[in-house]
């Protein structure tokens, strides 16, 4: 749970900001004083509201053509965004955001250079919980669900070495794997394929929708192979954590249900204000024990539910 005496506003230093593929980036922020306190007990999951009102756009010739109509569209509200990494060193805290810039505010967002400030809002929500009884973590990525993952990864071989994790990350095509790394001829077996991983130690299988890369198909069709060949996983000790576009959550949601395996996933809405006030990022859930729902806010409640009690709109249990 965040402890909300450690959330506010506070201005991060961009460090560095860097294309890394054909629409993603890279920005190293660092935090000091008060922001380095609080995002020093930033957990994977949690995210943080970005103010991007102020920035302007790159020169026309630097954004897609068909981003540009969309982009001259003033920016009101921050952006959620969740990091990747968090280093805390001494009196400063630094963090990565790894973001895709489609919209307005992510697109003036690449326009950001070291020594840049970046007003932010957090951290708010909650991160992932990892169970002391869990031995084996299984980690869903799809798409640009990679952040709060690639965090996650990081706080497991920190905090929890004694679980065996491997990584499972879906993309629409190679060139779509949301991570730094030559992708073009990934084999389909698990081993040491994404750097952002293997540098953790931690194994990882690749899926492509299109079959560019990798195993063609959905990741969750490729996490439910890898489960089939388990025959000794004790499933009463993993854990499947998933972040994706909900159609995934979903899916990784209905294996981890038939198989018996506890599962987390992180679910995205649409939100105005990050902090519970505009009531726009409902979650429907179920009532345990109970066949009735309720709404419960992804910003304060989540962004990470048990999948248990996810309402799916596609799929789901």
């Amino acid at each position: 749970m965040v402890n909300g005496k450690s959330k506010g506003i506070f201005t991060a230093t961009v460090v560095s900001n860097r294309r890394i593929g054909e629409c993603l980036y890279t920005m190293d922020l660092e935090f000091a004083g008060d922001g380095a306190k609080a995002f020093a007990a930033f957990r994977p999951g949690q995210f943080l509201q970005v103010d991007a009102s102020t920035l302007a756009l790159p020169p026309e010739d630097k954004i897609s053509p068909e981003l540009r109509d969309s982009c001259r569209r003033g920016v009101l509200l921050r952006r959620p965004f969740s990091f990747a990494d968090v280093t805390v060193k001494a009196d400063k805290t630094s963090a990565e955001l790894l973001y895709c810039a489609l919209g307005p505010a992510s697109v003036r967002m690449t326009t950001l250079a070291a020594g840049d400030p970046l007003s932010v809002v957090g951290p708010l929500g909650n991160g992932f919980s990892v169970p002391k009884d869990k031995r084996t973590a299984l980690l869903v990525v799809g798409g640009m669900g990679a952040p709060p993952i690639r965090c996650l990864a990081k706080f497991l071989k920190v905090e929890r070495p004694d679980i065996k994790t491997v990584a499972f990350v879906g993309a629409k095509s190679a060139g779509a794997i949301p991570f730094e790394g030559q992708f073009a001829h990934v084999p389909q077996q698990v081993d040491l394929h994404v750097p952002a991983f293997s540098k953790l130690g931690i194994p990882s299988a690749v899926a492509t929708d299109d079959g560019s890369t990798g195993y063609r198909g959905f990741i969750t069709k490729r996490l439910a192979l890898w489960l089939n060949e388990q025959a000794a996983l004790p499933l009463e000790r993993t854990i499947i954590y998933a972040c994706g576009p909900e159609s995934m959550l979903a899916a990784a949601a209905r294996i981890a249900t038939e198989r018996g395996i506890d599962c987390q996933v992180s679910m995205e809405r649409r939100m105005a204000c990050g902090i519970g006030v505009c009531q726009s990022c409902a979650v429907e859930c179920r009532v345990e024990g109970s066949n009735e729902t309720l709404y419960r806010l992804c910003c304060q409640d989540g962004p990470i539910f048990d999948a248990r009690t996810v309402v799916f709109a596609e799929g789901g249990p």
